[in-house]
């Protein structure tokens, strides 16, 4: 590592252990030697499997996060070691894609989580995941600027052959760009401004921005419950979360195909307030498409940060639509199947307080 990125490692608050691809312990952060009770000189080189005790056993999780290319999230492991007695985890598990085998696996104590501000709150491993690459995006960006400014100044006195190298350095290096203020929008979402929202009048919104720009190729159906009253959210986050969702749909159909808009009252849906009861959440959104459907090893994580059935796909959209619907506390989630797939979200209504003479 150069000595930024050692900076970086060293600081780490979460528990950090470096595979090879044998599993064998390549490097350790300060704080993974202090959960595992154990210096770095000497857990380099053991077998991890056989070094961290974790149940339930992490070598399919290993396994399947080398298969996919993309992040594997256990929201809760009992983690410990010979020195170390088992303590609730949560664990992210990067691999390496330069095709060295290598895995990176993060780890979340509980009462480090506690410490965060963590404990309890929905997707726990999710948003510790974002808060890390949104931590890394802060660190990247101005090293990533003098790169391309580099390429550019060295532009000016190449030949036009010589030019395609720097172009193309200046063109991946605007691509990560891109994908770190993705990151940095996921992280920095503010809170949400609750009031009473027409959750079809965000509905339509989204329907008519979609069909001029991303969704040009799919025909979208409104299907609206008429009886439906207003919502408890914040409109612009939610034209955001229904945006994105609309979006996902899309690209799962290059070729065409169509998008339902749904509304729909359930009085029985309930969330669980801060006080640990039941809040109904009976405003349910749903975004229905006929395209191939989510692969099954996906399905559980769909949700969670960087992690895409698509190449080249960031993983991030759907990670959005989960914070700001937990933001609002509501619930999201997805049932899919070959020619049907549909996305949910479970708001709560405005109460009578709130409630105006626009109530439909």
């Amino acid at each position: 590592m150069n000595a930024g990125a050692e900076a970086l490692w060293s600081a780490l608050p979460m528990p950090a252990v470096l595979l090879d691809h044998e599993d064998r312990i390549a490097d350790v952060n300060p704080a993974g030697e202090h959960f595992l009770n154990a210096s770095r000189r000497v857990l380099i080189g053991r077998p991890f499997l056989t070094s961290v005790a974790a149940e339930p056993p992490l070598d399919g999780e290993l396994a399947r996060a080398r298969q996919r290319g993309s992040p594997v999230f256990v929201n809760e492991a009992a983690v410990g070691s010979d020195a170390r007695r088992p303590v609730h985890t949560a664990l992210q598990i990067a691999p390496f894609t330069d095709g060295s085998g290598k895995v990176l696996v993060l780890m979340t104590p509980q009462e480090l989580a506690e410490r965060l501000g963590q404990a309890g709150a929905p997707r726990s491993a999710a948003r510790t995941a974002i808060g890390m690459a949104d931590m890394l995006a802060h660190e990247i960006k101005n090293p990533l600027a003098g790169i391309t400014g580099a390429a550019q100044l060295l532009a000016m006195n190449l030949s036009p052959g010589d030019r395609e190298l720097t172009d193309l350095i200046v063109a991946e290096a605007m691509r990560v760009r891109d994908l770190l203020a993705r990151v940095e929008a996921v992280g920095n979402m503010p809170p949400p401004s609750l009031g009473p929202v027409n959750v079809h009048d965000v509905m339509h919104r989204a329907r008519r921005s979609a069909e001029v720009g991303f969704a040009a190729h799919m025909t979208l159906v409104e299907e609206y419950d008429p009886s439906l009253p207003l919502a408890l959210a914040d409109a612009d986050q939610l034209l955001q979360a229904v945006l994105n969702l609309v979006k996902n749909a899309a690209e799962a159909q290059p070729q065409g195909g169509t998008i339902r808009l749904r509304t729909r009252y359930d009085p029985a849906i309930r969330v669980r307030g801060a006080a640990g009861e039941g809040l109904p959440a009976p405003l349910q959104i749903e975004v229905i498409d006929d395209g191939p459907g989510l692969p099954p090893d996906l399905v559980e994580a769909a949700f969670d940060p960087f992690v895409s059935g698509r190449e080249n796909g960031t993983g991030l959209g759907l990670a959005l639509v989960a914070r700001i619907v937990s933001d609002h506390g509501g619930l999201v989630g997805v049932e899919t199947a070959p020619g049907h797939t549909v996305f949910r979200i479970a708001l709560r209504r405005a109460g009578p307080e709130q409630a105006t003479s626009e109530e439909m």
